[in-house]
């Protein structure tokens, strides 16, 4: 999402290298391509001024001790300035209420509030929550079969609504409801129009007033750009917001929203939508954001997927098998990349992946999970005695394996190639040549190249 703002950051920093202090005029200079970097990533021109002041402000204040150049000293004045954008500390939704806690989604057509109602409510099911999810947008049918659908899907349950029915009904019905069936929160999913209009505002803030709900959650689109600025001041002032859902934000536009919605709206964001998967919505963290916007990367993040995604009884079993001196095969290469796959694939964990250690992928995350397909369909193409012992594969065999897969042999032979990396570098690793190991780690995987 903010891959330009990142690539211009790091080039203001690495402009930085030559001088060997913090000046009036270099700050300048750096503040001034920080400044149409921020406004080219759709950033509000009012957010814009006030950061980049904080920042200049801060900055030639700042001193540079010895271990510091004055590229990292500015670094740190910037990423401090940007967790602060952001609201600071990651902010919890508050359900320290009687039950059932009421979530109400606000925000325009297409923002994503059915799909963050859906993921939400999956959200707080994995905390042990019952939850029940309601629609009331009776302007567009397909919202409502959509909640249904994705209520079946998740196995949570739906209150029944439709379009003959009035919004503020549909909710207050569905709160007596969740109150007789003992439900812990409620998720109100509320209609929304392709541009802020009285008639919506006014049917929100009625909704509002039925249900009272404990937190109010603006979704937003992180790639409405400048729009989004107005948008979430529209709503900021009809109701008494508790939080922000910025979803989206693994599109390609600028993502300047990421940055102003905070500012505009003064209350904190609370979620992020990360992917379109019913999994795909995360905690906003803005001290991790802001290390990503600076290319450093989000390895707390990456560390709390593994641990989320990660199949402990493979790891074991790998673990074990190397405790024993077994060689890595190719039956464990698959496992490792369905186990990546579990963590986004390698589009996600690039994103989270310091901006040096990206550049080891020449490919573009696209081509890369392409890749993953292949490979995973060349093992698949291989007999069991083949995945165990890949030295029986010789030229007859590569050319059946290819056939069943449908890609040349060299394709194959590439796979294999890759493999032997991994295998040897496995080796190392039971040896302890931890350091060579590292050396020879690139290329190890498919679209690594």
């Amino acid at each position: 999402m903010l891959d330009a703002l990142t690539q211009r950051l790091s080039s203001v920093i690495k402009t930085m290298r030559g001088h060997a202090r913090l000046t009036e005029e270099n700050v300048g200079e750096a503040l001034r391509e920080v400044r149409m970097a921020l406004l080219e990533a759709d950033v509000g021109l009012a957010v814009v001024k006030d950061f980049v002041a904080r920042v200049k402000e801060k900055a030639l204040g700042q001193e540079v001790i010895a271990s510091l150049t004055p590229g990292q000293a500015l670094v740190g004045v910037v990423h401090a300035e940007l967790v602060s954008l952001m609201g600071g500390a990651s902010a919890q939704l508050n359900l320290a209420t009687q039950p059932p806690a009421v979530i109400l989604l606000a925000g325009l057509q297409g923002a994503g509030k059915t799909t963050s109602a859906g993921k939400l409510a999956r959200l707080l099911k994995s905390g042990k929550k019952k939850v029940l999810l309601v629609s009331a947008d009776v302007y567009r049918p397909a919202a409502i079969e959509q909640l249904k659908t994705l209520g079946a899907q998740l196995a949570i349950d739906v209150f029944p609504s439709d379009a003959s029915q009035k919004p503020v009904e549909i909710a207050a019905n569905a709160l007596d409801w969740a109150r007789k069936h003992y439900h812990d929160v409620l998720v109100v999913d509320t209609a929304g129009r392709l541009g802020i209009d009285e008639a919506m505002m006014a049917e929100v803030r009625a909704i509002h007033a039925a249900v009272r709900p404990i937190e109010t959650l603006f979704v937003v689109d992180s790639m409405q750009g400048q729009d989004a600025v107005n948008v979430a001041k529209a709503f900021g002032e009809a109701l008494p917001l508790t939080g922000v859902v910025l979803t989206k934000l693994d599109g390609d536009a600028r993502g300047g929203a990421a940055l102003s919605v905070r500012q505009v709206t003064g209350v904190p964001i609370k979620f992020a939508g990360v992917s379109e998967k019913m999994d795909g919505l995360e905690p906003f963290h803005p001290e991790r954001m802001a290390s990503r916007i600076l290319g450093m990367g989000d390895i707390v993040s990456l560390v709390e997927e593994a641990r989320k995604s990660v199949d402990e009884g493979e790891a074991k079993k790998l673990a074990d098998k190397f405790k024993k001196g077994k060689d890595f095969d190719l039956e464990d290469f698959k496992s490792q990349i369905q186990q990546m796959k579990k963590m986004g694939g390698v589009s996600a964990l690039m994103d989270k992946l310091p901006a040096q250690l990206t550049h080891a992928a020449s490919q573009s995350p696209d081509l890369q999970e392409k890749s993953i397909r292949r490979t995973e369909g060349i093992i698949d193409a291989m007999t069991p005695l083949e995945r165990r012992k890949p030295e029986l594969i010789k030229a007859s065999r590569k050319r059946r394996i290819a056939a069943g897969a449908g890609v040349p042999v060299q394709e194959v032979n590439r796979l294999l190639n890759q493999f032997e990396q991994m295998q040897k570098m496995m080796k190392m690793m039971r040896s302890g040549g931890l350091g060579k190991m590292m050396r020879n780690m690139k290329g190890m995987l498919p679209g690594m190249r």
